[in-house]
């Protein structure tokens, strides 16, 4: 059984939060995004691979169980069967991606930079799969240039912000939080 301190599991808890409360936040764009990603790069860069991966699996368990935590103050299996419940199922391999190497390389930015931004690659990789299968058993079969050009380059740029910012944060916050 793994073992979690009492200051572990209020960091984690602080860690749902925020990436609940950021999930609420859409910014108005052409296409309005979210700043979920933001959230989940930040907090498991802070917590490391252990406290990262907890948090993004109590936010998705949150979720699954119908607390409004997701985009659009949505919960419950029906928003993790859905369209774009695989982008939020993909935020455990961001989680995992960030967390691994902040483990194995420490929190030097040009590390947190290309490993936030591999983790949203596969999170991209697995929420437009997912987003492929559903969408095809509802409507018929889509091309991957189509989900692609739907589910991934309207948030390549404001991704791109989002990893710089959650990366200069962590630089910042977490010589502060953890003394």
């Amino acid at each position: 059984m793994l073992k979690l301190s009492v200051r572990e599991i209020a960091y984690i808890a602080i860690g749902i939060a925020l990436i609940a409360v950021c999930s609420w936040i859409s910014v108005p764009m052409t296409i309005p995004f979210t700043m979920q990603t933001f959230a989940v790069c930040l907090v498991t860069a802070l917590l490391g691979l252990k406290g990262g991966l907890w948090t993004v699996a109590g936010y998705i368990l949150l979720g699954a169980v119908g607390i409004p935590v997701f985009s659009g103050f949505r919960g419950g299996p029906g928003a993790l069967l859905g369209t774009t419940g695989g982008y939020i199922v993909g935020f455990l391999f961001t989680a995992l991606t960030v967390g691994m190497a902040v483990q194995r390389k420490g929190r030097k930015l040009p590390v947190l930079v290309l490993s936030m931004a591999a983790g949203i690659l596969l999170c991209y990789t697995f929420g437009t799969a997912w987003f492929m299968l559903v969408y095809s058993r509802g409507t018929g079969p889509i091309s991957l240039g189509t989900a692609l050009g739907w589910c991934v380059l309207p948030y390549l740029i404001p991704d791109g912000v989002k990893v710089v910012l959650a990366a200069l944060l962590t630089r910042r916050l977490h010589p502060l939080i953890f003394r």
